[in-house]
């Protein structure tokens, strides 16, 4: 493994507004849409502070005592936004920041299975001061029921709550968007906000983050200050190459401070179209691209029954903009030379130049693992860890 892959993010995903899947419930965005002001997302100064010590009466080192407060937050149907399903919130308590989610993993949700998980938030100048997840069965008192392929019930303590998945059934890129060597894997719902189209070329052996434009994008891609084709998300700091040849827009780059403090805005790589994968589509493209993951991996990419999982991170982690000149430079010595010009995009190694004369050996899928505490590293399967 090359030491850029080494960026993995702790123990799964969180990050920093109550509540998950990040922009709220479909209400808010249908709001959003059509012109409407609801106040989501207004917060002052006054409620920060008051809201610093948090819930009394609950035992933060108590996983149980924990859940039974977050589950008691929730409202009676809430939609879960990010494509691997998680739920994610964030509380205070004793004036600390906690993190987490609820997970109904594709993998065993339909056996009534909730994955739980929170911590401290991750910070640059502090440790991880606590770490707990755990799934949740009925011997918990975690009752799950399905309602529809993307509906679940679940109850506990005498509480419903409804967890509606993301339907993007229809979402899939038009024909006009997919070269004739690569094939559409799934649409991503980011936490971020942003979404995308996953493709996979099998000529070149690569994956793309396609953003998915059909849709307004919650943020302000301006044109990079340096580098022409490069465009940057004003709030997100996602970095795009505007595909000269396809008229869209690649993934290249997140911002690596995001991934440092593993927020929402740490990239697409933790939320694979686990629910709108078609057969074994994703498993033979990770196959085919990484031969070596033959007979490990199920359908989603998991390994060790979803102890670990393999990552698809085609882009690199920028410090500045300087860095995405690699792309650029490459993409000049293409030319029109188009399978040169696409295998600028296959990242073999952080801050590294991706030559266009060959494919570099180094795989952008890398295996996650779901029981590493260290912050640095990242396991997505299962838990999620603070952002």
């Amino acid at each position: 493994m090359s030491s850029f892959w080494q960026y993995w993010v702790p123990v799964a995903r969180c990050m920093v507004i109550v509540l998950c899947g990040l922009v709220g419930s479909a209400s808010a965005l249908d709001a959003q849409e059509q012109g409407t002001s609801e106040p989501h997302g207004f917060e002052t100064n006054q409620d920060y502070i008051e809201n610093l010590w948090g819930p009394d009466g609950i035992d933060i080192q108590n996983i149980r005592s924990v859940f039974s407060y977050v589950f008691s937050q929730l409202t009676d149907e809430v939609t879960v936004y990010p494509t691997e399903n998680y739920f994610y919130f964030t509380f205070f308590h004793n004036g600390v920041q906690y993190a987490g989610n609820i997970r109904l993993d594709a993998l065993d949700r339909d056996d009534g299975i909730v994955h739980f998980a929170y911590f401290t938030s991750f910070t640059r100048w502090n440790e991880v001061l606590v770490n707990q997840y755990k799934k949740l069965t009925v011997d918990d008192g975690v009752e799950v029921t399905k309602l529809g392929a993307l509906a679940y019930r679940v109850k506990y303590g005498g509480k419903t709550v409804t967890f509606y998945l993301n339907d993007l059934t229809e979402e899939r890129p038009g024909s006009d968007e997919l070269r004739e060597d690569e094939t559409f894997i799934g649409p991503v719902f980011d936490e971020s906000g942003i979404q995308f189209h996953l493709v996979y070329n099998d000529k070149l052996k690569l994956f793309h983050y396609i953003l998915n434009t059909d849709h307004a994008v919650p943020d302000i891609l301006s044109p990079g200050r340096i580098f022409s084709g490069i465009e940057i998300g004003t709030r997100t700091g996602f970095a795009f190459y505007n595909d000269r040849f396809m008229g869209r827009k690649i993934l290249i780059g997140i911002y690596e401070g995001n991934s440092m403090v593993n927020n929402y805005l740490d990239g697409p790589f933790d939320q694979l179209p686990d629910n709108f994968i078609d057969g074994d589509k994703l498993q033979k493209s990770f196959i085919d691209e990484s031969p070596e993951l033959e007979g490990k991996i199920d359908r989603f990419g998991n390994t060790d029954g979803g102890a670990s999982r393999v990552l698809i991170t085609p882009y690199i982690h920028y410090a500045s903009e300087y860095d995405l000149a690699v792309f650029a430079e490459c993409a000049e010595i293409a030319g029109d030379d188009r399978d040169s010009y696409y295998r600028c995009f296959k990242v073999s190694n952080y801050r590294s130049k991706p030559s266009p004369a060959e494919t570099p050996d180094t795989s952008p899928a890398e295996v996650e693992s779901e029981h590493n505490q260290v912050p640095a590293a990242k396991s997505e399967q299962n838990v999620d860890a603070p952002r």
